[in-house]
């Protein structure tokens, strides 16, 4: 994931806003306690979705990949008073640490957060969102943008997390996650459905306005 000096991601996180208390507990508690610390967003990517969401200004938000929190916590920063995020993820074994962290941040009123096939539970969701951030499985990532853009309004948005995959999309003999975002950045491209950019920040964030 590390596709900038070391030194120059430290300065950028110098110079952009910093973390709040919790978001920094939940850095420290994850890098410590829980596996594969690295699908943490982190500081500067959860600023930038942090900054997203507030130019946004969403009413509903959808994530797909919980992980531990954090950027559920980030992207709620931008609700609009009386929003809702959903967010969804399928490890039930962290559910209680994730919940206690909802329960310690003012958003917990505005944060419903799920356990189950993500699948099941968007295709089951009677509602729009005005911004989606996908963050989980690789290999279902065209299936979750199909499960979504019809529930996004136009104007709305969709990320995408690790669409760069530490570099891979450009090995010349792939392995399976990285075929399957090879294949999603190929769809997005060609999908007239969305205006998209690539960012490289951290592992790669594809940014999708629907037109």
């Amino acid at each position: 994931m590390e596709f900038l000096d070391k030194a120059i991601a430290e300065y950028c996180e110098s110079v952009s806003a910093d973390e709040s208390a919790l978001l920094k507990k939940i850095s420290r508690d994850t890098h410590a306690n829980v596996l594969m610390p690295r699908m943490l967003s982190g500081h500067l990517q959860g600023r930038l979705l942090s900054m997203i969401s507030k130019m946004c200004k969403p009413s509903k938000i959808l994530e797909i990949g919980t992980y531990t929190g954090y950027s559920a916590l980030c992207l709620a920063e931008g609700l609009r008073e009386n929003g809702k995020l959903i967010t969804i993820d399928i490890n039930e074994e962290l559910e209680g640490r994730v919940r206690h962290y909802f329960q310690e941040s003012s958003y917990s009123n505005s944060i419903d957060y799920q356990i189950g096939d993500a699948r099941k539970i968007i295709s089951q969701l009677n509602m729009s969102f005005d911004l989606v951030f996908i963050d989980a499985d690789k290999e279902s990532y065209s299936t979750y943008f199909d499960l979504v853009i019809d529930k996004v309004p136009m104007g709305g948005y969709i990320l995408a997390d690790n669409v760069l995959w530490s570099g891979k999309v450009l090995d010349a003999k792939p392995d399976k996650d990285t075929r399957a975002i090879v294949a999603f950045n190929l769809k997005i491209q060609n999908d007239s459905r969305v205006e998209n950019l690539l960012l490289p920040v951290r592992d790669g964030i594809m940014v999708m306005r629907k037109v």
